[in-house]
């Protein structure tokens, strides 16, 4: 009833915590661009179909992994996110009920092992339980949302997601939303400057991740 959908690049250190946790699922899709690290092999390790494509961008990426969807229910999960056994049995009863077309879940992110609640971080509702063939997602470079004709509904227990582990990785964040940002900007054909652009893809990040985490 259930295939859960994940998009990787050099995700070692995260994967084998979500994949464990969504074990139960009827399939588990991962679509890798080209990761240099143990990804793909632990991904594999857990069963887990795995197809290593190009990167088009982050809602195309989740678009072609979604097109390899085969159960009429969809979990779409970041690598550096994770359930737990309330969650796993709040999506089933979900499911069973069959009394939406797509469900929004709470997320709770942690900030070097600490969780939080504050800042517009908690409780960061994202739709990711969908229909299959009610849901797509949006073409976006970055910051993509999934789109569902019918009815939404939401959940009560939390995604887990380790957004951040020690300050080096917020460094390397702001790095690539920047350059996405950009990218974003030059394809809609903005007018702006390569550094105007970066600025605004940095300022993106931080709207997004630190004040709102969309």
């Amino acid at each position: 009833m259930l295939s859960v959908i994940i998009i990787t690049k050099n995700e070692a250190e995260h994967i084998g915590r979500c994949l464990s946790s969504v074990s139960w699922a009827d399939e588990i899709i991962v679509l890798d661009s080209g990761s240099t690290d143990a990804t793909v092999a632990i991904c594999q390790s857990y069963g887990a179909q795995v197809h290593v494509t190009d990167w088009p961008g982050f809602g195309p990426q989740k678009q072609r992994a979604l097109d390899k969807a085969s159960q009429p229910w969809v979990l779409s999960l970041d690598a550096d996110e994770y359930i737990n056994d309330t969650l796993r049995q709040a999506i089933t009863d979900a499911i069973a009920s069959d009394t939406a077309d797509g469900f929004q879940i709470p997320r709770l992110s942690s900030y070097c092992g600490r969780n939080i609640r504050h800042g517009g971080w908690w409780p960061d509702y994202v739709l990711r339980l969908f229909k299959r063939n009610k849901g797509h997602f949006t073409d976006d470079v970055v910051h993509e949302t999934i789109q569902v004709s019918g009815t939404i509904a939401q959940l009560s227990t939390p995604i887990l997601h380790e957004a951040f582990v020690d300050p080096d990785e917020v460094l390397a964040k702001i790095n690539h939303y920047s350059a996405l940002g950009a990218t974003k900007l030059d394809a809609q054909g903005k007018t702006a400057n390569l550094g105007t652009a970066i600025f605004k893809g940095f300022w993106t990040f931080l709207r997004c991740y630190f004040l709102q985490l969309a």
